[in-house]
């Protein structure tokens, strides 16, 4: 009998956050990565995450895989960092702090249960996207940023970044029956219509596309904006759902978070798409399936995220936090056709907007 979409999601979506106390990571920041530090929780969807903060320049991120977390993908993770780190030195994401012992990461084994994988990373500074004020500039300084960090991933690889992940758009097609859960009948045939068009234009051309290693999580809780430039990105963070797949997929998902409120619906994404294809041109293909991916990353963002949220009640706010915007993106976006929309990013990629 074939697997229903909240079986392929697996359990890690499935399984809790780690429990792990505060004075826990005090504890490991300190005896493992030799870190006296005052730590407060942070938000997280899958790992137990912690601010450490050692003085004013000096914050790390404590950060507690989920059991359920397979400690390939976790060192997957890691050296992608790594290798950013090689690559574009000047690129701000996370740095791997290592242990006492030199090592990435440190294995937790608490009597009756499972080991868990524990990482310090640097704690980038700046204000989250969804808090600052959108423009122009801004908007194509997250193209430009997100293009260098394609750039530096491009001959990265792993053994673990073909893993399965549902929130990687090349399988939308997984969570179809998700969209019974979404209560609003209307809001649900427009889900449906938008995931029709992916399986009609996007699937059959899956296997020409260009893939590599992707970040694949561009939301604005991901993108920090520095506060003494509001029009400049000043850190990439979250690395944790990073997947191989076709590459266009990163600028849709990105892309997918732009306003859509704008005197065009595709105003907003044109920007960031125009700056990233003048660092990495994209090609004609990719263009044609641009709007296609944007959509269905909105889709992905409310049927996953109202399933989730329906089990996990208790988190329930942080995980619908992006839902609002998709809607709206998906209901403006009927506002053209798809033949429209190809023009008008064809134009964004030209510099004729």
């Amino acid at each position: 009998m074939p697997m229903t979409a909240q079986q392929k999601i697996g359990s890690l979506l499935e399984t809790a956050v780690p429990a792990f106390s505060v004075e826990e990571a005090r504890a490991v920041a300190q005896n493992i990565f030799e870190l006296d530090a005052v730590v407060s929780e942070l938000s997280g969807e899958r790992d137990r995450n912690f601010h450490l903060r050692v003085n004013e320049a000096e914050h790390y991120v404590l950060k507690v895989s989920n059991a359920a977390e397979d400690p390939q993908v976790t060192d997957f993770q890691t050296k992608a960092l790594l290798h950013v780190a090689s690559v574009d030195a000047s690129l701000p994401v996370p740095r791997v702090i290592r242990t006492c012992g030199g090592k990435t990461e440190w294995v937790l084994n608490r009597p009756g249960e499972e080991s868990r994988i524990v990482r310090v990373l640097t704690f980038l500074q700046g204000n989250p996207l969804h808090r600052a004020t959108s423009s122009v500039a801004l908007r194509r300084s997250i193209g430009s940023h997100l293009a260098r960090l394609d750039l530096a991933l491009r001959d990265f690889s792993h053994p673990a970044a073909n893993h399965e992940l549902m929130w990687d758009l090349k399988h939308a097609s997984r969570i179809r029956d998700l969209l019974v859960h979404i209560p609003d009948a209307a809001q649900r045939g427009l889900a449906e219509g938008f995931l029709d068009n992916f399986e009609a234009h996007v699937v059959p051309v899956l296997p020409r596309l260009r893939t590599q290693v992707i970040h694949n999580d561009l939301n604005p809780y991901n993108v920090l904006v520095s506060g003494d430039d509001p029009d400049r990105v000043a850190g990439i963070i979250d690395f944790g759902d990073m997947v191989q797949t076709p590459v266009i997929n990163n600028l849709a998902i990105a892309a997918a978070y732009q306003p859509t409120s704008l005197d065009h619906p595709l105003a907003g994404v044109a920007d960031l798409v125009a700056a990233y294809n003048a660092l990495l041109p994209l090609e004609p293909g990719e263009i044609d399936i641009l709007f296609d991916l944007i959509a269905t990353r909105m889709v992905l963002t409310v049927g996953i995220t109202g399933w989730r949220a329906a089990r996990y009640p208790e988190n329930r706010d942080y995980i619908l936090r992006n839902n609002p915007q998709a809607w709206a993106g998906l209901q403006r976006f009927t506002l053209l056709s798809r033949a429209e929309a190809q023009a008008y990013l064809h134009r964004a990629c030209q510099g004729e907007n």
